[in-house]
């Protein structure tokens, strides 16, 4: 095949340690390992796709096997070992995908073909790629093989999924964890094979590439690629072109947008997004961007430019930095909150663009939300802390209904110092005692409040109008707003109900289901009860009621 036919991605692979980028550290042990005669039985390289594991596979087996030794490794002019195993014919070098042969028998097979030592190399190495898609019983077949080989046999193993290989097989291989590429690495690079290609592209247009492809080589060769055929000859890649044909928009428009939904304006903020939907933005490509452009507010301060990965540039760094100032953490927290929830609902609705829209509102109505609410927020802290002593919520579940329940502020207006209250009904009755509050519950059928009373109350003080119990998880969360409620209308007087640390009485339920518990404890030891076991050996006393005789 004629080279200039080739993707950019296979036309410039690296052949020799030299070649490679961002993995120095890697090739010099590598190199190492070889001179000092060192080589371990099998290699193993792992990390993201694109950057390089394989291509390092085919570098090492040409290292171990180059007829110059490593005195003078093949670089221009290749040996005929080299040479052979960079076109994938060498006899001694097999390359093997383990996502199409991930049996046990493939295993087999390969073992077997081990037994042969190398024909024309000192050793014979076999590549195998994705090795994670070997079965289980594919990599127990491998491991005595894999621990003890031959001296003339080397493994070397690619995988993208390290933590799906048995621990037993990465045990037995030196490993090598490759890291992604640098963002500026990589722009050098593929600035440079932008040169030899004589194509013509703006660095802010390949800084977007580098930032698309991750740290990836390869996703960034082949971008460059696809970016260079979309343009004539003559026509310069600038950002604007870029981001049409890889399907991304400035980042200056979002942060534009962001502005306005924290300025509370729906329309333009409905009208800003609609303009970038007309550029063929996807909706998951834009919530993804939302949320980078949130993670930048949110810890911009902490950031530079350098660790932005060509993200941002100089204007849109300063910009973000400028509008964050004035906005609270909490806020951020929330929108990233709400923007991961809609990315999880985007497939829900058949037009994820209506869903975007709505998204959008809400956001600038939870920013709405906030503001109206922060005086209620401060007087609820102002609140808390006059509370604090006399009240103590346990359960989570009920603070928020019930903290403005417990006593505020209007209360404590209403109360006047008093050496005695007396607390009537309206019908003239007085609630001197727990029990004839529960009376009164059922008089005037007020049947829940009567049943929470009952079950989940535990009465710990009952005064002058004022209540303090402690309770259970069960207990309403709406008790002490209805109560307080049904007080006043019964007594026409405010009344205090809180909550104390102490555990109080035990519910009149638990007293008599205690009580019912001690009849029967009771009747048991009664010769009533023996005499009947007599009788019926396998009988259960499950219950007991008392008589009531009328008086003669």
């Amino acid at each position: 095949m004629n080279i200039n036919s080739k993707v950019l991605a296979l036309k410039y692979r690296p052949q020799t340690f030299d070649d490679l980028i961002g993995q120095e550290v890697i090739s010099e042990t590598i190199l190492n390992s070889i001179k000092a005669n060192k080589v371990p039985n099998a290699y193993l390289f792992t990390g993201i796709r694109g950057i390089g594991k394989t291509t390092i596979a085919r570098i090492v087996a040409k290292s171990l096997n180059c007829a110059n030794r490593t005195k003078d490794l093949c670089k221009d002019k290749l040996c005929e070992n080299c040479e052979g195993i960079t076109r994938s014919s060498h006899i001694d070098v097999l390359e093997m995908d383990a996502a199409s042969k991930t049996g046990v028998d493939d295993v087999r097979d390969l073992i077997e073909f081990s037994r042969y030592g190398p024909t024309s190399s000192k050793y014979k190495i076999f590549i195998i790629d994705e090795v994670h898609m070997l079965s289980k019983q594919a990599f127990n077949a491998l491991l005595k093989t894999l621990e003890e080989p031959p001296e003339y046999l080397k493994f070397i193993f690619a995988t993208t999924e390290i933590k799906k290989i048995p621990i037993t097989v990465v045990s037995r291989c030196q490993r090598f964890d490759l890291a992604r590429i640098k963002s500026k690495e990589l722009f050098e690079f593929i600035k440079k094979i932008k040169d030899l290609e004589k194509g013509k592209a703006t660095d802010e247009a390949l800084k977007l590439i580098v930032k698309i492809s991750e740290g990836s080589v390869r996703d960034a060769l082949s971008l460059l690629d696809r970016a260079l055929l979309s343009l004539d000859s003559e026509k310069e890649l600038d950002l604007s072109s870029a981001q049409k044909i890889f399907g991304y928009f400035d980042k200056s428009q979002l942060i534009n947008l962001f502005d306005l939904i924290l300025k509370g304006e729906e329309n333009k903020v409905i009208e800003n997004y609609r303009k970038i939907y007309d550029q063929g933005v996807e909706p998951k490509t834009f919530i993804n961007d939302f949320l980078e452009i949130l993670y930048y507010f949110k810890n911009i301060n902490s950031l530079t430019m350098e660790s932005t990965n060509f993200s941002l540039n100089d204007e849109e760094f300063d910009k973000i930095k400028k509008i964050s100032i004035n906005i609270d953490s909490e806020i951020l927290i929330l929108f990233w909150q709400f923007t991961i929830k809609t990315l999880s609902e985007l497939d829900i609705v058949s037009n994820q663009h209506l869903s975007i829209e709505m998204f959008l509102l809400r956001l600038i109505h939870l920013k709405g939300f906030r503001e109206i609410n922060e005086t209620k927020k401060n007087e609820l802290k102002i609140n808390n802390q006059e509370n604090k002593e006399q009240s103590n919520i346990p359960s989570q579940k009920l603070e928020k209904e019930t903290v403005n329940q417990i006593k505020n502020v209007a209360q404590e207006k209403n109360l006047k110092p008093q050496t005695k209250i007396e607390t009537k009904t309206t019908n003239g009755n007085i609630i001197k005692s727990f029990g004839e509050l529960i009376d009164i519950c059922n008089t005037k059928r007020e049947m829940k409040l009567k049943y929470e009373l009952e079950k989940n109350v535990n009465l710990v003080k009952f005064e002058n109008r004022r209540i303090e119990i402690s309770f259970n998880d069960n207990l309403d969360k709406n008790f002490v707003k209805d109560l307080s409620m049904r007080l006043f209308d019964w007594t026409g007087e405010r009344w205090i109900i809180s909550f104390s640390k102490d555990k109080g009485e035990i519910s009149i339920k638990d007293k008599e289901k205690n009580k019912k518990k001690q009849l029967i404890e009771n009747a048991k030891k009664s010769d009533l009860y023996k005499t009947m076991l007599d009788f019926f050996s396998d009988a259960e006393l499950i219950d007991v009621k008392t008589l009531e005789r009328d008086e003669e």
